[in-house]
């Protein structure tokens, strides 16, 4: 069978905070009623809280918390929401900037390095070749070879009449 104090014990803290079932409480009264040394664990946490609370219970009464009650007031209060370009602004922090004429020479900056890359950015790559169709034929005789490009209207034929001759037509 368990120690009743060590069982007592682990009990006491939460029997002083009133944090116990009612049986629980039941067993830690009776326990109390017959043993001293849990009966001064119980008055040493009293003089704890004692000790705690005096300091807190004074700093309480010379602080006047109105302030404090109208800062939250204050911030509970319905607000106008202000308009997008209001909230663009403060998000970004332009006003002052604006004010104080630093943007001109950013502005002129940023144009002179739009101006000097534009050639760079506008020029044109060369595209790839247009597709185009080559049919190459075979025969005993002769061989052809026909290419049509894609865009143009024009055709070119080859005619190999040996193998070492070429004759465009």
């Amino acid at each position: 069978m368990r120690d009743p104090c060590a069982s007592v014990s682990e009990l006491l803290e939460r029997y002083f905070d009133r944090d116990v079932t009612d049986q629980e409480k039941t067993f830690v009264e009776g326990h109390l009623r017959d043993c001293q040394a849990c009966q001064d664990e119980l008055r040493s946490l009293e003089e704890i809280q004692t000790l705690l609370k005096a300091p807190v219970d004074e700093a309480a009464r010379q602080e006047d918390f109105a302030w404090v009650w109208q800062k939250i007031e204050k911030e509970i209060q319905p607000r106008e929401s202000p308009s997008w370009w209001e909230s663009l602004r403060a998000w970004l922090g332009v006003s002052s900037f604006f004010h104080k004429r630093v943007w001109i020479p950013a502005a002129v900056a940023a144009l002179i390095v739009i101006l000097v890359s534009a050639p760079f950015l506008m020029k044109k790559t060369p595209s790839q070749l247009d597709s185009s169709v080559v049919v190459y034929l075979e025969s005993d005789t002769n061989n052809v070879m026909v290419y049509e490009p894609e865009k143009e209207n024009v055709t070119v034929i080859w005619l190999f009449e040996g193998p070492d001759k070429e004759s465009p037509t």
